[in-house]
């Protein structure tokens, strides 16, 4: 896909029209572009921030950069679904597809984004923890930098009790613990079975992870024999491509650092995986 890098002279010009000269397409193309983040500005040799000003006056020196992917461009996200407004943050179900980090190309399908253009009261909206495009579940959502560093020492403490809710084929005959390093790193893994359906030999089962390395879940059910249904990655060749990873966020609990009060949020029941 086209990238464009435009060096600023000396010349007095807006952002899309320096684009718009560049790369030769319109101005409500690149407008739209860098409504969705795929425009970038910079110094030389320093940061670099995305820019969504079509009429930003510009710098000598400072450097532009178009990424334009126009099926990046043309995606529509799923919206997420608000789970409950706690005023410094939010908890929300993110949808499956849906993004918790966005690439050079643009940031137009991430949750952070959604949730900044769409909720109201509108306020920053500030990534605290990740889920994969695949998975779903329940994610905060800081208002402010205080309150997403507050939140994210919390994961980094180990003081959130987070639980997943996964089908997988295959039985559970006890609660296992998973602990097989990933990426060189610990990683802990606790598995019960909360149903099991011998017609289509297939269980759904709770996890609580005490670390959070990426993939772990899916890496840890796989390597003992009960892949995630839906799991391409990690799951057998023949599984049927349209179902989706049955892989969800469903519980979280810690200890505000806002109020000092008690907090836990559960999934409803209509966002979880059954067996069918």
């Amino acid at each position: 896909m086209p990238e464009y890098h435009v060096l600023v002279g000396e010349t007095k010009a807006t952002a899309v029209d320096t684009l718009k000269t560049t790369s030769g397409l319109s101005k409500q193309v690149i407008k739209q572009a860098m409504k969705k983040g795929a425009v970038w500005v910079s110094l030389l040799d320093q940061g670099h921030k995305r820019l969504r000003r079509a009429d930003k006056q510009l710098k000598p020196g400072q450097q532009l950069h178009l990424y334009y992917d126009p099926l990046v461009l043309a995606q529509v996200p799923t919206a997420p679904v608000l789970v409950a407004d706690e005023g410094d943050f939010s908890v929300w179900y993110k949808p499956y597809g849906m993004l918790s980090q966005g690439s050079k190309w643009g940031d137009h399908c991430t949750i952070n984004r959604w949730v900044e253009q769409h909720h109201r009261p509108q306020r920053p909206a500030f990534i605290v923890n990740r889920l994969d495009r695949a998975a779903q579940g329940l994610m905060l959502i800081a208002h402010s930098k205080t309150a997403a560093s507050a939140l994210s020492d919390l994961f980094a403490q180990r003081a959130i009790d987070k639980r997943y809710t996964a089908l997988v084929a295959g039985t559970l005959p006890k609660p296992l613990l998973l602990d097989t390093d990933i990426d060189g790193k610990a990683a802990v893994s606790h598995v019960s079975l909360l149903q099991f359906d011998a017609y289509t030999q297939t269980s759904l089962v709770s996890v609580g992870i005490d670390t959070g390395r990426k993939h772990q879940i899916r890496k840890h059910l796989s390597g003992a024999g009960l892949p995630i249904v839906g799991d391409r990655l990690y799951g057998p060749e023949e599984q049927a491509s349209e179902v989706d990873l049955c892989l969800v966020s469903s519980y979280l609990a810690f200890l505000s650092p806002f109020d000092s009060m008690p907090k836990s949020y559960t999934l409803a029941h209509e966002y979880l995986p059954k067996i069918s």
